[in-house]
């Protein structure tokens, strides 16, 4: 049996309708009081840290800012970084990589 294939429209509606089949069937997440907290928290130190490390100047610097906005942008997803992971990434803008030694001997 020859499958028919979808025009693009009816591939994006299609997509379109399975996402709010997903929509309609999640369960709300339930935070507690401290996790809401914690996530606030973390939220203003990231924010912070991106307002500090605008203008500075460096690879590591649009790395380490590249860093924290996926760590906003992905905020509500389950898996989270852990306190030195997030610790780590706050540091990432300031933080100068170190240099490489070269043994260049002339």
């Amino acid at each position: 049996m020859a499958s028919k294939k979808l025009t693009p429209l009816q591939e994006t509606e299609a997509r379109r309708k399975a996402a709010e089949e997903a929509k309609k069937n999640r369960k709300p997440v339930i935070r507690s009081d401290e996790e809401k907290a914690t996530r606030k928290e973390r939220v203003e130190k990231a924010k912070d840290a991106l307002t500090r490390s605008t203008g500075m100047k460096g690879d590591h610097v649009a790395a380490g800012r590249s860093a924290l906005k996926d760590f906003l942008r992905r905020l509500n997803e389950p898996k989270q970084p852990d306190d030195s992971r997030f610790e780590s990434l706050l540091e990432a803008p300031f933080k100068a990589p170190p240099k490489k030694k070269s043994n260049d001997r002339y």
